[in-house]
């Protein structure tokens, strides 16, 4: 008999993942309890899954619900962290599109400006 820990793996405290997947409880989670999804959209959504899986993750919430819910507060403020940290200090390929952006809009806005003379 499977005990409700075996089906997952818990490789740090802010990384719980579905055993024999990459994808973890947060996810099944954030669909489960934001977006209001039930199990079988879910399934839907990750064909790597199985139905059982996403049950499972919802049990193991529902069993746990103090300790995922400060799980999910600090995955959440992690990625919000991460985010911020990353407009602050975009990496080399990200400054390049950034740059590339700019160089777009001022060009749309030389043309626009032509064109208002144009028709002045």
């Amino acid at each position: 008999m499977m005990k409700l820990e075996d089906y997952f793996n818990f490789l740090a405290p802010l990384d719980i993942r579905l055993k024999g997947t990459r994808i973890g409880i947060e996810t099944i989670l954030y669909d489960f309890i934001y977006k209001s999804k039930t199990p079988e959209e879910i399934f839907q959504t990750y064909p790597s899954l199985t139905l059982e899986q996403v049950y499972a993750t919802i049990l193991y919430y529902l069993h746990y619900q103090e300790s995922v819910n400060q799980y999910i507060t600090d995955w959440l403020e992690w990625g919000r962290k991460m985010r911020d940290e990353q407009r602050k200090n975009p990496s080399p390929a990200v400054q390049r599109l950034m740059k590339i952006k700019a160089e777009q809009v001022a060009e749309s806005n030389l043309i626009q400006k032509s064109e208002v003379k144009f028709l002045l």
